[in-house]
């Protein structure tokens, strides 16, 4: 069965782990795309100049298909991967992790770094309020004018949300709908004749 929900956090968080003198900061965003995601990169980076690394770790989409890490000039898996295993070890989405390091003389080696990235990151999640959010399927639909009560109604009934809206003698409606309620809304339209002759309904990405 497929997912009808998924988690991530509600509002920013931070946390903090610290070896041999080395401060790891870390931050943990609520995030929807990877243009937002490249601009709170450059925000931090213009926020702590004199850091040493800038690790970071996301994974984006309902579906958690979208994801990346990097260990910015660290040891090679040292530390994006664990940032991005604290990630899957919560099963969260939706979420950038960054890691800001700041160094203080003293080597830790990879397992040693491997540690300071995943607990910092830990720590930023065990601060966050993580939530359950559903997931949310778009459409669009073109109709006659005089099918818009019957089309509003069926809106109604599976509580779908009204994203763009354009009225003339040829209507169109952009919309999304839980997935919950995804195969009502269908069905609503399919079931009922009008609509079923006269909306053309097409799946947004």
């Amino acid at each position: 069965m497929f997912d009808l929900t998924y988690k991530s956090i509600a509002q920013p968080s931070t946390g903090v782990y610290r070896d041999k003198g080395s401060k790891f900061l870390a931050f943990a965003y609520p995030v929807k795309s990877e243009t937002e995601i490249k601009s709170i990169l450059q925000q931090l980076k213009k926020e702590h100049p004199k850091a040493n690394h800038h690790c970071f770790a996301y994974r984006l989409g309902a579906y958690k298909n979208i994801f990346r890490h990097s260990d910015d000039r660290e040891p090679s898996g040292s530390a994006g991967r664990p940032i991005y295993g604290v990630i899957l070890a919560n099963d969260l989405t939706q979420i950038l992790i960054v890691v800001v390091r700041y160094f203080g003389g003293t080597l830790l080696g990879v397992p040693g770094l491997i540690q300071a990235y995943k607990s910092a990151a830990d720590d930023a999640i065990q601060h966050a309020s993580v939530q359950e959010y559903e997931i949310e399927e778009y459409y669009s639909l073109s109709f006659r004018y005089e099918l818009l009560n019957d089309v509003m109604r069926l809106l109604k009934q599976t509580h779908a949300t009204i994203l763009h809206q354009q009225m003339s003698d040829e209507c169109s409606i952009d919309i999304s709908v839980s997935k919950k309620n995804a195969d009502h809304f269908i069905n609503g339209i399919s079931q009922n004749y009008l609509l079923k002759e006269g909306v053309t309904l097409k799946v947004k990405s």
